[in-house]
């Protein structure tokens, strides 16, 4: 009888392993699916309300007057809040690379002044935005549950996944783009399970209160050979070109702000008076807000050649001033509306090159090639599958070590197979 009982203890061992797997999937999928829901709730109240003020300020054109104003009120609340020191979605990236601690007033926080961003006429997105709510939520259940740095890094993950997904309603590319934004050449695998859960259950909750993602007709193009590839190969050349200008721009604006202009309050006062003003000058409103009707032209009836370059001008003077949101669909802006003047050029379709371009020059400025690659599948389909990933590629390699996020860490070169620790610039 003792004999018996040792083999099955011995055939047993084998099975714990799968045991705690198990145990392991179970627990996961429950917090994925709490912080999903949550985090994919407050995603799609973002999305509504975002839509709302959209509206309001394009039937109240004299609402940008009160930008400043609003400008005002931004500063204002982050300093009563004790916040006024955030760093954006960089602290997102700081809280799972060295545990740095989030508060769960950023949630409130971001909702409100990227509202009063768009409300009064800011240039900005929204994404990024949604990636602070949702980790915020997601490190809010951390410290609840009392996890350790790893449990509670996974958490902010999959809030980041789960609001991006509701907002901009690509549920895989969200559930990716979390675990490979933060470190560039490695990939956070053990998070894969949870943000998939997360971010699908909020593509289904967007769903049920109709949040609409976007999705765009490329028409018809030729299948892609010799010479479209090598056309694709410059265009993708080009792209990356303007995602360094992008964020090269950014990152002057904010700096050149705070050392000419130290007082928050006058300072984004000052970068409200440049967007109304720069809106008279170029007696256009298409650069304002998040520029959702500029990037459906791109794939119908054409936009000025110019566009790009105005809108990475008052995108970096709306966020170098003090105003909150993202940086990603002014990003698809500048990539949609490039590709569409430059794809006639070369004899390719313009829709097929506004899509290429929206994709690589997000590519260009996150350094994320397979969260690009989720994206386009999502909003373009696969027939055109081959151009985005030669112009992903291409934008990849050639967009260096520049990226949104100074916080973001290029583990592995570009390059070389070679560990280069290094902060994005």
């Amino acid at each position: 009888m003792d004999h018996l009982y040792i083999k099955w203890m011995h055939a047993l061992r084998f099975f714990r392993p799968a045991g705690n797997n198990l145990f392991r999937l179970l627990l996961e999928t429950l917090l994925a699916l709490l912080v999903g829901a949550c985090a994919g709730g407050a995603g799609v109240l973002f999305f509504h309300c975002m839509s709302f003020v959209t509206n309001c300020r394009m039937q109240n054109p004299w609402f940008l007057f009160l930008l400043p104003a609003g400008g005002l009120l931004i500063v204002f609340l982050y300093r009563l809040s004790g916040q006024y020191d955030n760093k954006g979605t960089n602290l997102m990236l700081l809280a799972i690379q060295s545990g740095d601690h989030i508060s769960i007033k950023v949630a409130p926080l971001i909702f409100i002044s990227t509202l009063i961003t768009h409300l009064f006429g800011g240039s900005a997105g929204r994404e990024g935005a949604a990636l602070q709510l949702g980790g915020s939520i997601g490190g809010f259940f951390g410290d609840r549950f009392h996890m350790d740095q790893e449990d509670r890094n996974v958490m902010i993950m999959c809030g980041m996944s789960a609001c991006f997904s509701a907002v901009f309603g690509t549920p895989a590319a969200a559930a990716v783009f979390s675990m490979e934004v933060i470190s560039i050449g490695i990939m956070h695998y053990a998070a894969l399970v949870p943000c998939v859960i997360a971010s699908f259950t909020a593509s289904l909750i967007a769903g049920y209160f109709h949040a609409v993602p976007e999705h765009y007709d490329l028409g018809i193009f030729s299948a892609l050979s010799f010479p479209s590839a090598g056309k694709m190969i410059l265009l993708a050349a080009v792209f990356a070109g303007v995602s360094i200008l992008f964020c090269i721009s950014l990152h002057l604006s904010e700096n050149y702000f705070k050392k000419w202009i130290q007082n928050p309050y006058l300072r984004i006062l000052a970068g409200g008076c440049m967007i109304i003003a720069m809106v008279y000058i170029f007696r256009s409103r298409d650069y304002i807000g998040a520029g959702m009707p500029m990037i459906e032209a791109c794939f119908g009836a054409g936009v000025p050649w110019f566009a790009f370059l105005l809108k990475i001008l008052f995108t970096a003077i709306t966020l170098g001033a003090g105003f909150k949101g993202g940086e990603i669909v002014p990003s698809f802006f500048i990539g949609a509306t490039l590709g569409c003047v430059l794809g006639p050029l070369l004899g390719l379709p313009a829709p097929l090159c506004a899509a290429c371009g929206m994709v690589g020059v997000f590519c260009g400025v996150t350094n994320c090639p397979i969260t690009s690659l989720l994206i386009a599948a999502e909003l373009f389909g696969f027939a055109g599958m081959p151009y985005f990933m030669i112009t992903i590629a291409v934008c990849y390699m050639l967009s260096g070590y520049y990226g949104l996020y100074n916080s973001q860490k290029i583990v592995y070169s570009k390059y070389k197979d070679t560990l280069i620790n290094r902060n994005a610039h």
